[in-house]
């Protein structure tokens, strides 16, 4: 029985339905897992996502994109094959791609956390003969602890900082992070600054979801260069992309924090150069992808993304699952 993937140069690719699943290439059909860059393009002519994707999509590569949605749970048939989507926890809209065809079952996880975070619906797993896994984080050093710990040395940060007459600066990603982060936050009193492209996704959230008003702090918009004083009680949140900006030096003196999970080790922090880091990730850690892989009780493993030759190979050796290392050459969020 032939596959319903295959790997080819615009990436994954269903001969069945005709359509890829987050193409690196532009292509005629795509289904997107989520809005975060290295997934969803620009140059496809026609996109397939979660409901809650689409606004991002469009935000982000142009209000004339054709889009076709899909709610979590319902199928469609493309060209023969069962198409539906499920939630991924990675951030807001992310979802899986179940595909089923002639009794064959496929899962393409796209980027997946485990843990609830709140503000995103908790991930699925789901049955099936080949899962298709990240392994952005596929190493045993990667292992986040709780959420709740994770914001109580975050807001002991900023309450030192601040003690300091520094402003307290944060960076994350401005799809996922950015709200996890505002999440944590929401019941300090804080006033909430957020860069311009921070806030450019934020209010295309809160527009078409205004539940989310419920789940996060008010906030700003802040215009650099801005002016110091506004910060002054606050935080500001900023994306990696502007880190280096020579704006910031106004804002001095500050102290930067940088939230990924790429912070559990001690060199990557120090690479990024900021005063403070903390392991906050939207990504499974080692044993949440343990956990999530047998789940879905899967015959067989691709792997893709970040450590895949390193999980892929612990599946093989240790767990006896046929697993293959699709070794896609990237390994974590790109910003717009």
């Amino acid at each position: 029985m032939e596959p319903l993937l295959v790997l080819t140069t615009e990436g994954l690719y269903c001969p069945q339905g005709d359509f890829y699943i987050d193409p690196r290439g532009k292509v005629r059909r795509a289904i997107i897992t989520h809005a975060h860059s290295d997934h969803a393009r620009a140059g496809h002519q026609y996109y397939l996502c979660h409901t809650h994707t689409a606004p991002l999509l469009k935000q982000r590569l142009g209000a004339h994109i054709r889009v076709e949605t899909l709610p979590y749970g319902e199928t469609i048939s493309i060209q023969g094959v069962q198409v539906s989507l499920h939630p991924a926890g990675h951030v807001i809209g992310s979802a899986q791609v179940r595909l089923c065809f002639r009794d064959q079952v496929w899962v393409v996880s796209g980027d997946y956390k485990v843990i609830d975070d709140g503000l995103t619906p908790a991930f699925e797993p789901i049955r099936c003969h080949v899962f298709v896994t990240e392994s952005t984080f596929g190493m045993p050093v990667y292992h986040w602890a709780k959420q709740e710990v994770l914001q109580e040395r975050l807001i002991e940060w900023i309450q030192q900082v601040r003690t300091q007459g520094q402003i307290p600066v944060l960076i994350g990603y401005s799809l996922g992070k950015a709200q996890r982060l505002l999440h944590m936050l929401k019941d300090e009193g804080l006033p909430c600054w957020l860069h311009p492209s921070v806030y450019a996704i934020h209010e295309t959230l809160i527009t078409h979801h205004p539940e989310l008003k419920q789940k996060l702090p008010p906030v700003h918009l802040f215009q650099p260069p801005g002016n110091r004083q506004l910060l002054q009680d606050g935080i500001l949140l900023i994306s990696p992309a502007v880190r280096h900006a020579g704006w910031l030096n106004r804002l001095e003196p500050y102290a930067t924090a940088y939230c990924s999970g790429w912070m559990q080790i001690r060199g990557h922090a120090r690479q990024r150069t900021t005063d403070a880091a903390f392991a906050i990730s939207d990504h499974a850690d080692w044993p949440g992808l343990l956990a999530a892989i047998t789940a879905t009780q899967a015959e067989e493993v691709w792997v893709t993304h970040g450590y895949a030759h390193i999980l892929a190979r612990y599946l093989r050796e240790e767990q006896h699952i046929r697993a293959i290392d699709l070794s896609f050459p990237f390994s974590e969020e790109q910003e717009e």
